[in-house]
């Protein structure tokens, strides 16, 4: 039992939640005790599945009922246990005086309604503000959280923003009310590094400014050792760890945390993997320009872009969320029809090629997408997903394939028994496997990774990594490896590109961009890196 504290803001103890399931009653949270206190963040670490996600949004009211209860434990906030308050009174709270954050901003954002109503409602429905003051207030906000133009994008749907900009909106969203308790969860996942540091820096200045608790939930140990005062470790339902930010990050006693701090990405890569010396791939003036009805000029997602790979090289594109990568990505393989220039495959002209040529062509040039919950197909099994590319593209004979699937299946690390489960039967880093095994299956000279780790848990960011590494070795892959972790390409590439605003700024080595940056936006990207001292090689 934790002492009385007049500075808690909030004092959970002995919260136990569970699930019924048709393998029986899953336990969730087992017996978790902590505090929160005014002007303080407490941190939960923990991978997916931990709990730390579903112990917080008990406090709300948040999981479904059934198949979820909440089995014992008090949460008591301003002398009020919010386990048992009635819905009504937990909405009064909910969204104003408690506040949070959501992962996925595109599941929390209504499709049909632009931005700026959805900010608006938080403030009509609990300050009772005038549609015109609600209007300025959001804009106001959107420019504090970084949205450019926001007199133009208040007016926006949730689909024209990129992620990163649609999570920023969430935050703004969460922060419009101005909370006594804020709860974030994995707010910053979907964040490049400059734009994470803005929105923890905002979240911080809000908290010395109000007194405001934090919630900080989290998989990555590195961004909470920036800011957090207290760190709760949790693993299977049950906290293994917890202290302030300096005894669980310098002296973790449990092996659970040891193991999430080692699975920090550290160092560069240890043995280039180039195996020729003519390109591969070749990129030369390219633009991939977009207009709008909004704007008067066209965007310039990718502009003047020139730049080469060569065989069995992985090359890292880094830069912040809007700033063309992905475009760049998908312009190369053709699925986004440049405005203009060239790019070329082993001396093939890719932009003159036909949508048959092109077809053909994609037997050699694979993607692989951020989110794989949204590429793969929710009715193809494991096996489908598989099989389909390797029928399209007459790889294997028919008596072959079941062969072949299982092949791919080991080499990404899946076991057989999952072959006739679905996408929603996996974990996020199961299903990024079979995302990279759809691409593995037409054997690719070249891969387009677009952000594949990104949303994964650091432990299972870390196996992916060794993986892809793994397959590049054996199937003697070229990549182009595009992030918003700098410490996640250093880890990985040859060789580094910086992009900022559809061009790209600076190329070098990882040891040259690590080292001795030369552009003054290589070196804002590099001091924005979470917690640095813990990833010194």
């Amino acid at each position: 039992m934790q002492k009385i504290n007049s500075n808690h803001l909030l004092k959970v103890d002995g919260l136990s939640v569970s699930f019924v399931t048709r393998n029986g009653i899953a336990r969730a949270v087992e017996d978790i005790s902590f505090t929160v206190d005014r002007g303080k963040t407490t941190a939960i670490i923990g991978e997916s599945g931990s709990g730390k996600s579903v112990s917080c949004y008990s406090l709300l009211g948040l999981i479904p009922t059934p198949p979820g209860k909440i089995d014992s434990g008090s949460a008591i906030f301003d002398g009020q246990d919010l386990l048992r308050l009635s819905d009504e009174r937990l909405r009064s709270i909910r969204g104003r005086r408690i506040s949070m954050i959501f992962q996925d901003p595109m599941t929390c954002l209504n499709p049909f309604m632009t931005i700026g109503k959805q900010l608006a409602e938080p403030l009509i429905c609990h300050q009772r503000l005038r549609r015109g003051q609600a209007r300025d207030l959001s804009i106001e906000l959107l420019r504090e959280v970084g949205i450019r133009e926001p007199e133009v994008t208040i007016d926006c749907f949730p689909h024209e923003f990129s992620g990163g900009m649609r999570q920023r909106v969430m935050i703004a969203m969460a922060l419009i009310n101005e909370p006594e308790l804020l709860i974030a969860d994995e707010p910053t996942t979907a964040l490049d590094v400059t734009i994470q540091a803005q929105m923890l820096s905002l979240i911080t200045e809000l908290q010395n400014k109000r007194d405001l608790g934090v919630i900080f939930i989290s998989h990555d140990l590195s961004v909470v050792s920036d800011f957090a005062d207290d760190v709760i470790v949790m693993q299977k339902g049950r906290i293994v760890e917890s202290g302030d930010r300096s005894s669980i990050l310098g002296s973790p006693t449990h092996p659970y945390t040891k193991k999430l701090l080692s699975a920090i990405p550290r160092g560069g890569k240890a043995v280039s993997s180039v195996r020729g010396d003519d390109p591969l791939v070749q990129v030369k003036n390219l633009n991939t320009w977009f207009s709008s009805a909004r704007y008067r000029t066209p965007i310039r997602a990718v502009s003047n872009v020139s730049f080469s790979i060569l065989p069995g090289e992985v090359v890292g594109l880094v830069g912040e969320s809007g700033s063309g990568k992905s475009t760049l990505g998908r312009s190369i393989v053709q699925l986004i029809k440049p405005t203009s220039g060239s790019v070329k495959f082993a001396d093939l002209e890719l932009t003159k090629l036909s949508n048959s040529s092109m077809k053909h062509q994609r037997r050699f040039m694979q993607i692989i997408f951020q989110d794989p919950f949204a590429s793969l197909n929710p009715r193809m099994t494991v096996f489908d997903t598989l099989a389909e590319p390797m029928h399209l593209h007459k790889i294997v004979e028919n008596k072959d394939v079941t062969s072949a699937v299982f092949k791919i299946m080991n080499d990404v690390g899946l076991t057989r028994s999952s072959v006739r489960k679905y996408p929603h039967e996996f974990s996020g880093g199961q299903r990024q496997r079979i995302a990279i095994g759809r691409a593995l299956a037409v054997r690719p000279k070249f891969i387009v990774a677009d952000e594949p780790v990104s949303a994964l848990d650091v432990t299972i960011q870390s196996q992916v990594l060794t993986l892809i590494q793994e397959l590049i070795d054996e199937y003697g892959l070229t990549m182009l490896f595009i992030s918003h972790d700098l410490s996640v390409i250093r880890k990985i590439s040859d060789r580094i590109l910086i992009m900022h605003k559809g061009s790209i700024v600076e190329e070098g080595s990882s040891s040259k961009i690590f080292e001795h940056p030369e552009n003054d936006y290589t070196r804002a990207l590099i001091d924005a890196i979470p917690g640095r001292k813990l990833q010194v090689s």
